[in-house]
């Protein structure tokens, strides 16, 4: 079903009525996206000031994740924080600006606003931060990003170092409150030492249209797993074997749309009864179609089967398939619960743990849990429970795998416009795209962005993660 208040906010005149007549009607605004495979230069054309705090460290990754993506960087800092900007614009053939110095265009509006607050010593640091963003958000552009990066505060040396961490997390979430409603985003990268060099693509994903639907998110960055000796930014799926179950619609279907995109050979699965729409799909894809159910007593043999045919080994499994069976916990009979467990959770841990043998050093695991598996849903118990559960075994299973060179991650959809939304009563769908930031629902591609970039050599830095694709949702956040 289409969003009407979105619709009717691209219309210049509809905003501005309602702007003028102050009516308390929520316009959110459309969202810019990738559409195509990703570009090399993902910031080309667009502005970004940067800001430090006088001994924070990511500067040079800083510059280059900026320089890198095309970017016009304006930056503050001390003057051996700046030099890294200026080495790196040569690099790149740029000009690193000064944002006290050098004079910015008439209406300038930037794309990006970040700050490095690593080595805060106590919250007292933190009112630099304030004073950077204090005097630029407003003038952030529409569908703009604010990427804070800080230490993780569970490995502060000491009190006022793992105060002023966590800190940052409650001011980052507030900013993405406050700037949703112009179709911005933020988001904390909490970066581990000795896992700066992670940093470069990391950050030049969140702050790319890619991450359109990711805000109020803390991410981890670290070092447990080892980084590729090289990858390239574009098509770095190439020749590479991707599994997604679930393919034939909806999200899932957008995943494996995404993924053949940046070159992967991908593996279409889906239950039979979903045949045709398997095999439309891997033909379009040029990939292959796997018809099973996941539940299955063979399964999971089927599918190691069809990997060893296929593509000899498994790059990335993408767990997508899953169900709802809805009713209050009163009212649940038994059938309902086992199957949401058994497809959702049961299943995806069998599975798992019967392909790992097929995947190599550098493999990735993305898990589909929800929202629902974060803040609890009424009539959802199964549900998510089953989703809860997803988390818990990607935050318990990171450890071991790291040690293989396997990053292993988790992304918690929002309210995303599918199928079953569409069949969701009038006002609890309106209800469920106006709870969050951005004032809207997400969609099947915003996800599939995310599971993409998990999936690909650029994210060694992040496992163990569960990431919200919800336009931060104001449910559980």
């Amino acid at each position: 079903m289409p969003d009407y208040l979105l619709e009717l906010s691209k219309n210049p005149a509809a905003r501005n009525a309602v702007k003028k007549l102050n009516l308390p009607l929520p316009l959110p605004e459309n969202l810019k996206r990738i559409t195509g495979p990703w570009p090399e230069q993902p910031l080309a054309g667009l502005a970004v000031d940067v800001g430090h705090l006088p001994k924070a460290a990511l500067a040079p990754f800083l510059a280059k994740a900026l320089f890198s993506a095309g970017a016009t960087v304006y930056a503050s800092g001390s003057g051996s924080q700046f030099a890294h900007y200026q080495d790196s614009a040569t690099a790149w053939g740029r000009i690193a600006k000064s944002v006290e110095a050098d004079a910015k265009p008439t209406g300038y509006k930037p794309h990006g606003m970040v700050f490095d607050v690593t080595n805060a010593q106590g919250p007292e640091d933190l009112k630099a931060m304030y004073a950077f963003y204090n005097a630029r958000l407003r003038s952030l552009a529409s569908s703009g990003r604010v990427l804070i990066c800080a230490r993780p505060f569970d490995g502060a040396k000491d009190l006022g170092a793992a105060v002023a961490s966590r800190a940052v997390e409650g001011f980052m979430r507030s900013v993405g409150k406050e700037i949703g409603k112009k179709g911005a985003t933020a988001t904390l990268l909490y970066v581990e030492e000795g896992a700066e060099d992670r940093l470069i693509p990391v950050a030049r994903f969140f702050l790319s249209h890619a991450s359109a639907y990711v805000s109020g998110q803390p991410v981890r960055i670290s070092g447990a797993v080892a980084a590729p000796q090289a990858f390239s930014n574009t098509r770095s799926l190439d020749g590479k074997s991707v599994l997604v179950t679930g393919a034939a619609q909806g999200i899932g279907r957008q995943i494996a749309i995404r993924l053949a995109l940046e070159g992967a050979r991908v593996i279409c699965m889906d239950r039979p009864a979903e045949e045709k729409a398997t095999a439309e799909l891997a033909r379009q894809l040029k990939g292959s179609a796997l018809h099973l159910d996941i539940t299955d007593k063979d399964a999971a043999k089927v599918m190691a089967d069809h990997v060893a045919k296929h593509g000899k080994k498994l790059d990335a499994l993408i767990h997508n398939a899953g169900v709802t069976r809805d009713k209050m916990l009163v009212n649940m009979d038994e059938q309902r619960w086992d199957m949401a467990m058994t497809i959702n959770l049961m299943a995806v841990m069998e599975t798992t743990d019967s392909l790992l043998p097929l995947m190599p050093a550098d493999a990735r695991i993305v898990c589909l849990s929800s929202i629902a598996g974060i803040a609890g849903n009424p009539g959802q118990t199964n549900y998510a429970t089953s989703k809860a559960g997803i988390i818990g075994m990607v935050k318990a299973l990171a450890p071991s795998l790291s040690k293989k060179g396997i990053c292993i991650n988790a992304v918690a959809p929002g309210f995303i416009e599918t199928r079953m939304t569409a069949a969701i009563p009038l006002a609890t769908r309106e209800a469920g795209r106006r709870l969050c930031s951005l004032g809207q629902g997400g969609l099947p591609e915003d996800v599939a962005q995310v599971v993409t970039f998990l999936s690909t050599p650029q994210a060694s830095g992040i496992t163990g993660e569960a990431i919200r694709i919800c336009g931060q949702n104001f449910i559980g956040a």
